[in-house]
Formats: structure tokens, sequence, C-alpha cells
């Protein structure tokens, strides 16, 4: 799939999507995963296996990530580069939401 397509497709991100792919800044497998979203959203998020494993089909489908088996034979996941572009176009964009929050949150107060 052609990056224009992934960003048509997955931009603006779901906060499901957004928190997988950032949990593979390093190779995880699934539970790795669930793990490390509960622990860096304070335990706010807890994913079940069902919705990780079909997030990362379709991201692994879609070129996003790449899966490989370890030594002891668990499935891996990886982001790729276009998963990292499209994170890197996911961040840009959450930057810009986060200023115009900041700069009108008095109009809310």
């Amino acid at each position: 799939m052609d990056f224009e397509k992934v960003l048509k497709k997955y931009v603006p991100m779901t906060e499901t999507a957004f928190y997988i792919l950032l949990s593979l800044a390093i190779p995880r497998h699934g539970y790795g995963i669930v793990k490390h979203v509960e622990e860096i959203s304070g335990t706010r998020i807890r994913l079940g296996s069902g919705t990780v494993y079909g997030t990362l089909t379709k991201m692994q489908k879609d070129g996003i990530i790449t899966v490989f088996a370890d030594e002891e034979r668990k499935t891996v996941y990886e982001v790729t580069e276009v998963g990292k572009n499209l994170m890197a176009a996911e961040i840009r964009r959450l930057k810009e939401l986060h200023q115009n929050a900041i700069k009108y949150e008095e109009d809310f107060l």
C-alpha cells in the first residue's frame, strides 16, 4: 500500500492503534504490547487480546508492521519504515492539536 493511502486510512489514528504502534518502538510480542500500553497509559488503557491481534493483523496487511518469530518461537511485531513515517505524521498532528488546545483552553474554562 502506498504511503498516501496509509495516511488516509490511519490518520487521524485511533488511540488503540497509536498506543500499539508507540509500544513497537522496540519489537515486542502481543502480551508485551498489552503490558506496555497499560504501563505507559497509567493503566487507563487495558487492551483485550482480540483488539490487539485484530489491529496487528490489519497493520501487517497494510505494511505498517512486520512479523517474525524469536528464538523462543514467539511471534514478535516490529514497526516498518512505513509505520515509522505514519507515526511521525500522527505525532505532528497531535502536537498541533495540543498547541491549539493550550492556546484556546481559557475560552472553555
